[in-house]
C-alpha cells in the first residue's frame, strides 16, 4: 500500500431542491477542474427561508483530494 498525501480545499454548494442536491452540485463542479477527488465531509448546512418555507439549501464542505506522486 502507498502512502499518499492529501490537500483540501472549501467547496459551497447550493440547490433550490435538497441538501442532498447541493453536495452532488458541488462535487461534479469541482470534478470538471480538480483531479483526485477521494472524499468529502459536510462542515455546515445552512439555508434560505422565505415567507415561511425553504427556499435555497446551502452546504459547506471539504473535499479532500490525492497529491499526484
Amino acid at each position: 500500500m502507498n502512502d499518499h498525501v492529501y490537500k483540501k480545499v472549501e467547496l459551497v454548494g447550493s440547490s433550490k431542491t435538497s441538501v442532498t442536491q447541493a453536495i452532488e452540485t458541488a462535487i461534479a463542479r469541482a470534478s470538471k477542474t480538480m483531479r483526485n477527488l477521494d472524499w468529502f465531509e459536510v462542515d455546515q448546512i445552512r439555508g434560505h427561508i422565505k415567507d415561511g418555507e425553504i427556499e435555497h439549501y446551502q452546504v459547506v464542505m471539504k473535499v479532500g483530494f490525492r497529491i499526484d506522486d
